[in-house]
């Protein structure tokens, strides 16, 4: 997918470039072109590239949104223990320094010419950084809050997990404006069995009962069938998004990804609805030309649209 603010960018540099300056300031005066809409991640770093921030900041690029990351925690699969998810969680007063200078830099107040007021919340995990980021979201300055519910968080301890998810569940959830659950998450927070399209559907209803966003429940692979089944649900528009399934197992960052092109397409204006759609055709097109390695499963590549 090319972006159409790259290839603007890119002929008005060209164009600059082919004219001779008239004096030294004109040849070092900045570009003119429009700033490009400005997205953040609170997100987890995770070491092979094909998830969390990572994933989050490739898939901002290409739909042409300049994208900032405040990570949250270090993820890095141990190959030496069947790639078991070793997590190392960032100090919460680092976390609020990154707040702090995002902000402040791209804030409301900040003057700058694309004001910062979408965010994208993907993994957190301990209820210190809960608690953290939710006083950061509770100052009502991100418009958008796209929340990707990590409620399992692995490679810790099932207690501190469980305190994790309930941290959540409490303090993110009523925050969000727009929540991406996958298939367990999707029951987790329904509390319904969800086993074909139709209890897919009503999963996606009670979610966003309980919190009031936008919501795009994820079938994915996980419901039979030829089709990777997704339902959106605002509170007056119910869709079903489809398309051919590409393989049976999951790959590394869809849903990393399905959330972040969701967080860029906000950003630059467009309704949750138009931008579940377009997110869901990106990670269809990304797991088409997915990307293998040495690890035991593929990962989404960003550039797959292209």
């Amino acid at each position: 997918m090319t972006s159409t603010a790259f290839d603007s960018t890119a002929r008005a540099v060209g164009a600059a470039a082919s004219e001779p300056a008239s004096d030294t300031a004109d040849a070092v005066a900045p570009a003119t072109a429009s700033s490009p809409a400005v997205a953040l991640t609170i997100a987890g770093s995770e070491a092979t590239g094909g998830a969390g921030a990572q994933a989050d900041l490739k898939t901002f690029q290409e739909l042409g949104v300049f994208g900032i990351a405040n990570l949250t925690c270090i993820v890095s699969f141990d190959p030496k223990d069947n790639w078991n998810h070793r997590f190392v969680p960032v100090d919460p007063h680092v976390i609020a320094d990154q707040l702090e200078a995002t902000t402040a830099a791209y804030g409301a107040a900040s003057g700058a010419p694309a004001v910062l007021d979408t965010v994208k919340i993907g993994m957190l995990g301990s209820p210190a950084t809960i608690s953290t980021v939710a006083s950061a979201l509770a100052g009502g300055q991100f418009a958008n809050v796209v929340l990707d519910p990590v409620l399992i968080c692995k490679g810790q301890e099932p207690g501190h997990a469980l305190d994790t998810d309930q941290a959540l569940k409490s303090q993110i959830l009523p925050l969000a404006t727009f929540v991406t659950p996958n298939h367990f998450e999707a029951e987790s927070l329904s509390g319904l069995d969800i086993t074909d399209v139709e209890s897919l559907k009503a999963a996606a209803v009670r979610i966003h009962e309980l919190s009031g966003a936008a919501v795009l429940a994820k079938g994915g692979v996980r419901l039979e069938g030829p089709d990777a089944v997704d339902v959106y649900y605002d509170g007056e528009t119910l869709e079903v998004l489809s398309a051919p399934k590409v393989g049976d197992v999951a790959v590394s960052g869809a849903g990393c990804s399905l959330a972040a092109a969701v967080t860029a397409e906000l950003a630059k204006g467009a309704t949750p609805l138009a931008a579940a759609r377009t997110a869901k055709e990106f990670v269809t097109a990304g797991i088409r030309n997915r990307v293998a390695s040495g690890a035991p499963f593929d990962a989404l590549w960003q550039g797959g649209p292209r």
